[in-house]
């Protein structure tokens, strides 16, 4: 078969070639310019081209397709770009960094003026929107909090009564000479060895007034029970014996009685009588120093607060009627009984009586309010104060008997005190009407738990004198309570 295709002329393909050649050196030509006149800046992700060509007034064709940057001009103002949080302040540093720049022209001055002005519209603007926005956040916190607890008023104390916390010095001076030491000298019983033997206790009392005769003393009743011998010790450590006038055993409270004749001048002029106060108008939380004969081992202070008032420690025992005590957290220890609690005065506001003592307990001293002891004190310092009487002028009862035992308290529900075993015939006892199997429980209200005690109480009262004697009886199976007036007689030898 015949092969009709013709071959391509080799000077063809020359010019093909030769065209493709120029025209690729021409596109690159074209490319080279362009890039020689064109800078790439990358900035995050975007390209920024700026043509650096000062002849030209116009830009190539393609710049409307890219991003670019224009060349300062001299009239525009520089200006750091504003962040939110930036200062009022900051802004102002910079407009007057700016400012200080000289200006080339009159038009530029005007330009820069409007600028500030510009600046500071816009600062001040800024500043009131941010100040709007706190007052709003802060309005907008009221409404979600609209209750809100009141803080604590502060009491504004007079200088006295700070002085109590730190310093009591004046305190104590005025009031010291008021206060005594009482030692109680008596007869104990050693269940042990069964055996008596003479011990003594302390307390302490507060001077209250004075007569012709004598200097009276408020003390506790536990402080002077069932002594022998009584002894007061003055604030010039002059120790002098002492007599027990009147007692109330249920309200805790005694006057002890020391004779003039027994007080020399010189201590005289150093004792003073107690200003008492009034306990009705204390208020928890005020101050309170307690005197006393702490431990038997002289006066010595202590402080606190009145911590409650109107305490009741004692509901479960029916001889003691106290029910309205006040409570300390001043040191109130043994020895304490009958001294002074005062105020920030000076004054006497009560008679320390007591302390609760147990390993747990801290603190928790009671005192006996004045005002609850004045009216039982104006009538036991009416009472005759009665002295030891010589032994051959001493009054007899005329019974022999016997202590009540603990053991017959419990078991046969007997009242404590003395059993009469015998009576004496034509005897005090006996013209009283005293009968066998009786038990003697008081004399003139002192009570009476032993034979040592009825013979105690026998030692301050002469042959012919009168006391009231209280004893029980028993009727129908029942003790019951008689009160009898007995006239003493003397012992025949």
């Amino acid at each position: 078969m015949r092969n009709n295709k013709k071959k391509p002329s080799v000077f063809k393909n020359i010019l093909i070639i030769t065209g493709c050649t120029m025209f690729a050196a021409l596109y690159m030509m074209t490319i080279r310019v362009c890039v020689d006149n064109v800078t790439y800046e990358k900035t995050g992700n975007s390209i920024t081209i700026e043509r650096f060509d000062a002849e030209k007034d116009t830009l190539p064709a393609w710049s409307d397709k890219v991003e670019t940057q224009e060349e300062p001009n001299e009239d525009t103002i520089k200006q750091k770009p504003r962040r939110r949080g930036d200062s009022k302040d900051t802004k102002e540093e910079a407009l007057e960094a700016e400012t200080t720049q000289e200006p080339e022209a009159d038009e530029t001055e005007e330009i820069e003026e409007d600028t500030k002005e510009k600046v500071k519209e816009e600062a001040k603007e800024e500043a009131e929107n941010e100040e709007t926005q706190d007052t709003d956040s802060k309005t907008e916190k009221k409404k979600q909090s609209a209750v809100k607890v009141g803080n604590v008023q502060t009491v504004q104390q007079a200088s006295s009564t700070y002085a109590v916390v730190t310093d009591v010095t004046e305190v104590v001076k005025a009031a010291m000479p008021c206060v005594v030491a009482i030692t109680n000298e008596y007869t104990a019983y050693d269940f042990w060895y069964d055996e008596e033997y003479e011990d003594e206790a302390n307390g302490s009392g507060i001077v209250i007034s004075q007569n012709d005769e004598e200097l009276l003393i408020l003390t506790n009743y536990h402080v002077v029970e069932d002594a022998n011998d009584l002894y007061v010790k003055f604030i010039d450590n002059l120790e002098v014996m002492a007599y027990t006038k009147g007692t109330a055993p249920e309200e805790d409270l005694a006057v002890v009685s020391v004779f003039l004749e027994d007080i020399p001048d010189s201590t005289l002029e150093e004792i003073a009588i107690a200003a008492l106060g009034n306990s009705d108008a204390l208020d928890v939380g005020e101050p309170a120093i307690a005197i006393g004969n702490s431990l038997g081992y002289g006066q010595s202070v202590t402080t606190g607060v009145i911590s409650a008032l109107n305490c009741d420690i004692f509901a479960d025992d029916e001889d003691i009627t106290l029910d309205s005590l006040i409570q300390t957290d001043a040191a109130i220890n043994p020895g304490n009984s009958g001294g002074a609690l005062l105020n920030v005065k000076g004054e006497v506001i009560g008679i320390n009586s007591s302390k609760i003592a147990d390993y747990a307990i801290e603190g928790m001293g009671y005192a006996i309010p004045i005002n609850t002891a004045k009216p039982i004190v104006d009538e036991l310092v009416k009472k005759e104060t009665r002295r030891k009487v010589d032994e051959e002028k001493r009054a007899f009862l005329g019974i022999s008997g016997s202590d009540v035992s603990d053991e017959a308290v419990s078991v046969y529900d007997m009242p404590e005190g003395v059993y009469v075993s015998s009576v004496l015939k034509r005897s005090a006892a006996a013209e009283a009407g005293l009968q066998k199997g009786d038990i003697i429980t008081a004399i003139d209200d002192e009570k009476v738990t032993s034979m040592s005690k009825l013979q105690d109480i026998l030692d301050y009262y002469e042959a012919g004198a009168k006391a009231e004697l209280t004893f029980m009886r028993i009727e129908d199976g029942d003790y019951e309570e008689w009160q009898v007036t007995v006239t003493f007689g003397l012992k025949e030898e």
